[in-house]
């Protein structure tokens, strides 16, 4: 009869402007679709050019080797007897869309434009891209002359239409249009369409993969259907990860999942489903046929090609499945450390280097390194020959085999302790401990003649010597001193970043590795400038509480036990002098608020959209119980005049994981002044007012 279909996607991990190695990533993935039988293929957004191309999307390369890029996939016999649907920008007249190409044996079938664009976030589309505004309507799109060359073809449909194959009607979505409130499935559904797919180029967020798969399973709950979705995997080139989870869902239930995460450049979904389970769902909804009589028809392009076999009735087809969730501390053990894989093997540096200070922070991101190595091993022992060969270039060894996470460890991370006269030996030893623990090469090291000096220059120039106001300094001297501690081990950083390899007789350099908070970060606490500032920071974008958690994460499943004392210690900067041999500095006594309290400012602040004003009124009523409205009023004052005093160090803020929807991060996130007025007068007086 032709009942079952053979469908595929897939996750690739694609790079902005890699036009070579994206070719290649999109071949083989094809070519393993036809390998399992499939007769249709999906692919990221944007997949042949990179999503992350930002202003190259205005030049007319990337338009340009996108087209010859589409005319090597033409005229492949790779790409023959399967549909093939890619994404690419195209230059319309004279207006540049987020387009599918969809084609079949050196034919365009349709160039399908995006309807919706994602504009909201760390998502800029409109700035670079047109929406297609006129539903159900096709034009004629006159092909450039290399790909008329391939297909003799001069024009092909352009628009809002759907395919129409001998067996079946597929449409098209392309990301944003899933998780806009008028989708297009909901009308192409009610007008036939059986197969919906969708391009995506969808970022990790921590606890967000959940509302992907919910969207994409209640696309076919209510209308019935089969819908596929690919995705973008992998850093290509920027903050965000893009995490995978390639799906295929039919009549709201999940039948195939795609990794999260993994090293895999190219992971392949396939399923073999039946479309009279489509038609049979179908049939019993009254609501949806009484809908779909009176719906406005789609254009549809007819496709002289079935995607169903005449025989197939012993052909099996997919059942569906439970879909399994990472728990946040997978998702940050697991998310970061690709990153920071594709991150390192991308830039061509021969590992990292991490200024460990004994805290929660550093031992954090050592922890995700470690959890990198991991999970490069097991991609190893599973034959990935990208990741050994990627792995034998950074160790510069032709014949290295990574088993041992420990061992690649020593290869690849750096660890160094700055210690000064204000450092106690319980964090030099933690430090020390992890160090041995997780295999890296350690370095101990003193900053004290370093400060001595330039501290000396200050006062050879101006006569005064500051002293910290444990010694009758003022708090300007105290912070100084502190910054100039700082900011020593930042330039410290950077200089045994470029010459360690080669004090040890090795080839390359190394990445300097920052780890300051979300939280620290939205509040400034960080010395502009000071070891917080490196080359990239996986933790940046990942509140404390969550830290802790995944601190906790890494002492049961790596069995890293001298995480046990760094988790108990209270966080503390150590750049003031030491009373009786221990620490008294803490960072929460220094900041004047708890790192819960931050996160609660930081997500009502951004996610909440609430100005002072605003997050006052919701916090009288989240805090009832523990605090009165006065002591709401001193601290949110206190988060705001703080917060916006250190804003202007968000603009020179390391580049970070992006993890966390109330990132600051300034570079297209968070756009926010970094000159405040930060008496916040006006908005300070209507707290006054509802406090008296």
């Amino acid at each position: 009869m032709g009942r079952a279909v053979t469908l595929a996607t897939c996750a690739l991990n694609q790079w902005a402007l890699d036009f070579e190695g994206n070719l290649e990533r999109i071949f083989r993935s094809i070519d393993i679709a036809k390998s399992k039988g499939a007769r249709y293929r999906l692919g990221p957004e944007l997949e042949i050019c990179g999503y992350g191309c930002s202003d190259h999307f205005y030049e007319s390369d990337t338009l340009l080797h996108s087209f010859e890029v589409l005319g090597k996939l033409l005229e492949s016999p790779v790409t023959q007897d399967i549909i093939c649907d890619v994404g690419m920008p195209v230059l319309h007249r004279n207006v540049r869309y987020n387009c599918r190409v969809i084609f079949l044996n050196k034919k365009i079938l349709l160039i399908r434009p995006k309807i919706s664009l994602a504009n909201a976030g760390n998502y800029r589309e409109l700035r670079w891209f047109t929406p297609w505004s006129k539903a159900r309507h096709v034009e004629e799109y006159f092909l450039p002359r290399i790909i008329q060359e391939v297909t003799g073809q001069e024009t092909v449909p352009f628009g809002d239409a759907v395919l129409a194959t001998k067996d079946t009607c597929l449409g098209a979505e392309i990301c944003e249009e899933l998780w806009a409130p008028n989708s297009p499935h909901i009308e192409m559904g009610l007008d036939g369409v059986e197969i919906f797919t969708n391009s995506s180029g969808s970022h990790h967020v921590l606890r967000k993969a959940h509302a992907r798969v919910d969207l994409v399973n209640s696309a076919t709950a209510k209308n019935g259907g089969i819908y596929i979705l690919a995705n973008q995997k992998g850093c290509d080139g920027d903050r965000l990860y893009y995490d995978g989870c390639a799906m295929i869902s039919m009549n709201g239930e999940t039948v195939a999942q795609g990794s999260q995460f993994s090293l895999d450049d190219v992971e392949m979904l396939v399923a073999t489903l039946d479309l009279e389970d489509v038609r049979s769902y179908r049939a019993e909804i009254s609501s949806r046929n009484l809908a779909a009589s009176k719906v406005n028809p789609y254009p549809r392009v007819k496709v002289n090609f079935a995607l169903s076999c005449p025989d197939d009735l012993a052909v099996p087809t997919c059942m569906p499945i439970q879909w399994r969730h990472h728990s946040p501390e997978e998702e940050i053990s697991l998310g970061p450390a690709c990153w920071l894989w594709d991150y390192l093997r991308r830039s061509k540096q021969a590992g990292f280097l991490l200024p460990l200070s004994g805290g929660i922070d550093s031992s954090a991101t050592a922890c995700i390194v470690y959890s990198m190595c991991h999970q490069v091993c097991l991609a190893v022992k599973n034959g990935n020959a990208d990741v050994l060969a990627d792995a034998r270039r950074i160790v510069n060894d032709e014949t290295y085999i990574p088993e041992d996470p420990r061992e690649l460890c020593k290869r690849v991370l750096t660890t160094c302790y700055m210690a000064s006269e204000n450092s106690s030996q319980d964090t030099c030893n933690r430090a020390k401990l992890l160090a041995e623990q997780i295999g890296s090469y350690h370095i101990n090291l003193n900053i004290d003649a370093a400060v001595k000096a330039v501290v000396g220059i200050f006062s050879v120039v101006t006569g005064r010597t500051p002293q910290f106001s444990v010694y009758g300094g003022s708090s300007r001297e105290s912070l100084a001193l502190q910054n100039v501690q700082a900011r020593i081990r930042m330039v410290l950083a950077y200089l045994f970043a470029q010459l360690t390899l080669w004090a040890r007789g090795m080839p390359g350099g190394l990445l300097v590795l920052g780890s300051a908070n979300v939280d620290e970060s939205l509040r400034g606490y960080l010395t502009k400038y000071d070891c917080s500032s490196a080359d990239i920071n996986p933790i940046g974008g990942i509140s404390k509480t969550d830290l802790k958690s995944f601190i906790q994460y890494c002492i049961e499943n790596f069995q890293l036990t001298a995480l046990r004392s760094i988790m108990s210690a209270p966080p503390t900067a150590e750049l003031e002098p030491l009373v009786d041999g221990q620490v008294a500095q803490t960072d929460e006594a220094d900041m004047g608020m708890t790192y819960a309290e931050l996160s609660i400012y930081g997500k009502l602040r951004k996610i909440g959209k609430a100005g002072p004003y605003s997050m006052f009124c919701k916090l009288i009523n989240i805090w009832k119980e523990i605090f009165t409205p006065r002591e709401v009023a001193s601290k949110v004052k206190h988060f705001f005049r703080m917060y916006s005093v250190n804003r202007h160090k968000m603009t020179t803020l390391t580049p970070s994981y992006h993890a966390e929807n109330y990132s600051p991060d300034d570079n297209r996130f968070d756009l926010r002044p970094f000159l405040y007025n930060t008496s916040w007068s006006w908005q300070f007086r209507c707290i006054d007012k509802q406090v008296n």
